[in-house]
């Protein structure tokens, strides 16, 4: 009977796969079809009649792709390395150091988290442009040195929860509170920043709303911001469109399989439940 109950719960399980996944399937057998034909038939085939691999050939020579790529991995990167660093530091700051206010500050600082994102939109924008920033990507950058207050959590969580005998203990070696920082609490934190790292490569990686704001230069368009404008000049060729959307989402989905493990090792580790 027990055996019987796994085999439906999998079941189960395997069929709701199958339909989340129906979306990503549609959009790989659509980029391997030829042309109206192969497309529009009925009723419709998951499986192409022929696969042509070419169709990802033709869409790399429509568009000055490597400029985009180019972009988006300074942008995807660079934000990685900041935010991990600024929400780590103040992340420690929070967990260890003892100063006026802090609990205070730290509650402020998760208030943060229930402002909505276009809230702040048009007073950042007035900000970048007196600045200068606009149609630069630095405005995609460089607010990530300023830490996020979901994963300035997420380390302070897991920092409080590693002994402060270990602090004394390094203390008594002669440690700085830097020291200390980057020696001990860095290394333990590993599956933590892992989790971060690759929660901000899909956010960074992915973004659209930010560069189809800040960005109006072709030259400096993401692959996000371009893909959209190539789904403007090829709206009617949906095999292209479908490829060029395949090769755009395939770092980030590759990214995500390699990591997933990490990510539900980082959020138990950090104590969230």
């Amino acid at each position: 009977m027990r055996i019987v109950r796994k085999a439906i719960q999998y079941a189960i399980l395997v069929l709701l796969a199958l339909v989340f996944m129906m979306p990503f399937l549609w959009m790989l057998s659509t980029s391997l079809k030829g042309g109206a034909d192969d497309l529009f038939t009925y009723p419709p085939q998951i499986i192409p009649r022929s696969f042509h691999w070419e169709n990802y050939r033709k869409v790399l020579s429509m568009y000055p792709w490597g400029i985009f790529l180019k972009n988006t991995s300074l942008i995807t990167f660079t934000s990685m390395f900041a935010t991990l660093l600024s929400s780590a530091m103040v992340a420690f700051g929070f967990a260890r150091l003892r100063f006026p206010g802090r609990d205070q500050i730290f509650f402020l600082v998760l208030s943060t988290m229930m402002v909505p994102y276009y809230t702040t939109l048009i007073p950042q924008y007035i900000l970048f442009t007196k600045l200068g920033w606009v149609n630069t990507l630095k405005p995609l950058i460089v607010p990530n040195f300023f830490g996020s207050a979901f994963y300035i959590f997420l380390l302070r969580q897991h920092f409080m929860s590693i002994p402060a005998e270990l602090d004394d203990s390094a203390k008594i070696d002669g440690a700085s509170t830097m020291r200390i920082f980057w020696s001990i609490y860095l290394p333990l934190a590993k599956p933590v920043l892992i989790t971060i790292g690759i929660l901000q490569f899909m956010a960074a990686w992915s973004d659209f709303i930010g560069p189809l704001i800040y960005l109006h230069s072709e030259k400096n368009y993401t692959l996000t911001l371009a893909l959209n404008t190539f789904r403007g000049i090829h709206y009617t060729d949906w095999h292209y469109l479908m490829a060029g959307t395949m090769m755009v989402a395939l770092p980030s989905l590759i990214f995500f399989f390699i990591g997933q493990k990490y990510i539900i090792g980082g959020i138990t580790v950090s104590g969230i439940k």
